[in-house]
């Protein structure tokens, strides 16, 4: 009997040569093993070709990665994107569908910077393409001309909601700083959803699903990198991980009535 959840990580559909491949970031994987306390299973981008519900019912949680693709804006009625503008349909395919139907089942939700921009269209929100060309915004791009641990280093203060979920996981901290690596982000919030924290410039960069019935969080930044030296970081991954876990005890005959089975429980539960 399995001792640790199974997270899948979702994956972008790629050219390697030739050849379509499904990768994800290592960081990803080894946040959800090493963070969660987990199993990593690549989910890949194969659309309708893996039934939904084949998929979540092999799991424990979903981990909605990052990604340098963009979600198609005709998903959620945004204008054409720039040329050049990198899309994956594969993924919008997988992802899409997929997390809705996850926080509908139950099973714990954690989205990461393209994960958490997939949350919002999914509930029906809207995407800023380009947020430093809008009015009132600050840059929120990474300078890729720096090192990695200067592109992934704290860039900005976020402010925690009071008594939100994510103000839960990080043990009533109201602000905390967070790295900044994003051209797009929420405009319009949708249904259903609930602000988390917000960045100095009033962008929302975390939120949850309200009714959800385990944990369904998004955050902007990228918590996974060097997730271990980041106080917040590590409570997130960690009350994931527990949310996970929760769900792999409640499938097993008499596994729920085992100590620490119940789920963290939604800001709004």
């Amino acid at each position: 009997m399995r001792t640790k959840p199974l997270v899948g990580v979702t994956a972008d559909r790629t050219m390697t040569g030739a050849h379509a491949s499904h990768v994800t970031g290592e960081k990803y994987i080894t946040a959800a093993v090493d963070g969660a306390g987990a199993l990593a299973l690549v989910v890949p981008a194969l659309g309708t070709h893996q039934a939904t519900a084949d998929l979540l019912d092999a799991v424990d949680g979903l981990l909605f990665t990052g990604s340098y693709s963009n979600v198609e804006p005709h998903h959620y009625g945004g204008a054409r994107s720039e040329p050049g503008t990198l899309h994956d349909p594969h993924r919008d395919a997988t992802t899409l569908p997929l997390m809705r139907a996850a926080i509908e089942a139950g099973v714990p939700v954690l989205a990461i910077c393209r994960g958490f921009q997939e949350m919002n269209v999914v509930y029906g929100g809207t995407l800023h393409q380009h947020v430093h060309a809008v009015k009132g915004f600050d840059d929120h791009r990474e300078n890729k001309a720096n090192s990695l641990d200067e592109q992934y280093g704290p860039a900005h203060q976020i402010a925690l909601v009071d008594g939100g979920l994510l103000q839960r996981i990080a043990h009533g901290a109201r602000e905390a700083r967070v790295n900044s690596l994003h051209g797009q982000g929420i405009d319009r919030m949708g249904a259903g959803l609930v602000a988390e924290a917000h960045a100095p410039d009033g962008l929302i960069e975390a939120v949850s699903v309200a009714n959800a019935r385990t944990f369904a969080l998004g955050v902007q930044w990228h918590p996974e990198w060097k997730h271990a030296q980041n106080a917040l970081s590590t409570a997130l991954f960690r009350a994931f991980g527990e949310a996970c876990r929760a769900r792999m005890l409640a499938r097993i005959p008499g596994g729920a009535a085992r100590p620490g089975a119940e789920a963290p429980r939604t800001a709004h539960a």
